[in-house]
């Protein structure tokens, strides 16, 4: 493992000089003399002070919103918990929290061992063709929840190519959500295990083999040990994203009714709201429930690498590596299965009784849902989160990270910042969206001018993202040397200017991995925006929705195949941006000439 070299290590492995006399203080330019250490103080208080009035508006009063709604009834009545009891004790309603709760424990249980193995061939193993691996494994986040739906639809649906090989089973009911699901969460636990897996003592595994454990040993002893925050995340992301997803039962659910979709229907089928905020809160429960655990866990997880650590370096054993090549390839096989079928049957003229080729699945104009409108609308939010987000996400973290908080005032708003900055990651986009609605649709708030506006689907975007965005940045920021900050503040530069010509370059690579990652969420986002949309800020994730619900479903794999191809260009141009800044304005990095 490569660390980013600190001026620490830069000053030791420097040759021995003549010691000179300290140079004297350089007066600032005419014009340029350093403003008061008040202002800037007064200023970064202002900074936190927005940040925090940014998440309250956008994240904490909206859902307050939910709680105000799921205690008053259909007339704005106080009812307390009459409501909420009303809904729980009502027929069938605990056996849809059932179902929704066996999805997602099914669901979990498939997922992370798959994605473990998957993971452990990447970074365990001598595998050939990894970065293809990686890549195909990756691509279910360029696609909306939708299209695992769709395309199993297209294999084992009433008329699917598939569907003879079960004897007439239908896809529609459980298994066919589980189906889905698995694709639709499978890289979200896996990115998290390849992080944990990563992070291994080589020294660890010379011991072991010192003292002649076996492989099976080794794993149980030495491997599975280190890697269970990660596997207990893992589970954790894997359920709370299965049971808090609509897009997958709403195209395969059938009669399998479970709480999103419950939540959905009552909200934009019956405009039953106090019904739609029940239903939210319970949604939030187990996410805040998994979130508090993974978060006492990981407090008790420690440093895994210390400093003294070696890197593992898998070594030689065919057979394994064979294995494991054979387990990633049907996993990598299933995942293209089902977007190759999507892609494929959005060309297709005519299905099934006409597979010939044809672009007018396409013609999207000429069709419910949104036309290509929905398509522009979603790369101008797209865009608009991407550059608002980072700016916003960045700002935030430098502040909080690199900016001592003096005074009970600044400690205060540090602590502030530091909750809210964490509660998205707890907050399913379904009750996000719920909450927008209770808050930004009412009369009586003078933001109400937002709803169904363009900037309004940003802000909450940028908000439903902006925990795993703010880590991001965070690590980013922790990784540089505090000597930076203590440089700058010595030749009274102010703090501002040191983040804009010193820390931002240097972070630069994760800024954009910021904004690449907010991109592709906000094209791919449904369940956050599909109440707070208008007629004519209608999405292209929306648009599928709409589509599949008017019978269109060739028309919606085509816009979820338009959807992946947009985000995959987006995705390789912000790499390659990326690259060519990072050559740029990282030319120090490189080892110079002899």
């Amino acid at each position: 493992m490569r660390f980013a070299p600190t001026l620490d290590s830069a000053v030791a492995s420097a040759p021995a000089t003549v010691p000179t006399p300290a140079a004297a203080p350089v007066a600032a330019p005419l014009g340029r003399r350093p403003l008061p250490g008040w202002v800037g103080a007064l200023g970064l208080t202002l900074g936190q002070g927005a940040l925090v009035l940014f998440l309250v508006l956008f994240l904490a009063l909206p859902l307050g919103g939910i709680l105000v709604k799921a205690v008053t009834d259909g007339n704005g009545d106080w009812a307390g918990l009459s409501v909420v009891l009303g809904i729980i004790g009502a027929d069938g309603f605990m056996a849809m929290v059932g179902r929704s709760l066996a999805v997602g424990a099914v669901t979990m249980m498939l997922v992370v061992p798959c994605a473990y193995a998957f993971a452990y061939a990447l970074t365990r193993c001598r595998v050939p063709g990894k970065g293809l691996l990686r890549t195909i494994a990756l691509l279910p986040l360029l696609a909306p929840s939708l299209l695992p739906g769709i395309a199993l639809v297209y294999l084992l649906g009433n008329q699917g190519l598939l569907k003879g090989l079960f004897g007439g089973a239908t896809i529609y009911g459980f298994w066919g959500i589980v189906a889905g699901e698995v694709f639709y969460t499978f890289p979200h636990a896996l990115m998290i295990l390849m992080t944990g897996l990563a992070l291994a003592d080589g020294r660890l595994y010379d011991a072991a083999r010192a003292m002649g454990a076996g492989s099976l040993r080794t794993f149980m002893t030495v491997t599975l040990p280190g890697t269970r925050y990660a596997v207990f995340s893992a589970c954790c992301v894997v359920f709370t994203l299965t049971v808090t997803d609509f897009g997958v039962p709403k195209v395969v659910g059938g009669d399998y009714n479970v709480l999103a979709m419950e939540a959905y229907k009552a909200v934009v089928g019956q405009l039953n709201f106090p019904k739609g905020a029940a239903i939210g809160i319970l949604l939030l429960l187990p996410a805040v429930l998994t979130f508090v655990l993974d978060r006492r866990l990981r407090a008790r997880q420690g440093a895994q690498m210390s400093g003294r650590a070696q890197p593992y370096a898998a070594g030689v054993n065919r057979r394994r590596d064979a294995a494991f090549l054979l387990l990633a390839g049907a996993m990598a096989g299933f995942l293209l299965l089902i977007i190759g079928v999507a892609v494929w049957a959005s060309f297709v003229k005519m299905w099934p009784y006409n597979l010939s080729l044809s672009l007018r699945s396409y013609d999207f104009d000429n069709m419910d849902g949104g036309g290509w409108l929905a398509w522009r609308n979603s790369l101008e939010l797209a865009f608009c989160t991407a550059v608002l987000g980072t700016v916003v996400v960045f700002l935030g973290a430098w502040m909080m990270e690199k900016v001592p908080a003096r005074g009970t005032v600044a400690r205060g708003l540090r602590g502030a910042v530091g909750m809210l900055a964490l509660m998205p990651m707890a907050v399913p986009g379904l009750v996000l969206g719920l909450g927008y609605i209770f808050f930004f649709n009412s009369t009586m708030n003078p933001l109400n001018v937002l709803y169904g506006t363009m900037p309004l689907l940003v802000l909450c975007t940028v908000v439903h993202f902006y925990t795993s965005a703010h880590l991001t940045a965070a690590t980013a920021l922790n990784a540089l040397d505090p000597e930076f900050e203590a440089a700058s503040a010595s030749l009274k530069v102010p703090r501002l200017t040191t983040f804009v010509r010193v820390t931002l370059p240097m972070c630069l690579p994760a800024a954009l991995d910021v904004a690449r990652y907010l991109f592709v969420s906000a094209m791919t986002t449904v369940s956050a925006v599909v109440f707070l949309y208008s007629p004519s800020t209608v999405l292209a994730a929306v648009a599928v929705l709409n589509m599949d619900d008017a019978g269109f479903i060739g028309p919606a794999a085509a816009m979820c195949t338009v959807i992946m191809a947009s985000s995959a260009v987006a995705a390789l141009v912000l790499h390659l941006a990326s690259r060519a800044l990072v050559a740029r304005s990282q030319a120090w990095r490189r080892p110079a000439a002899l």
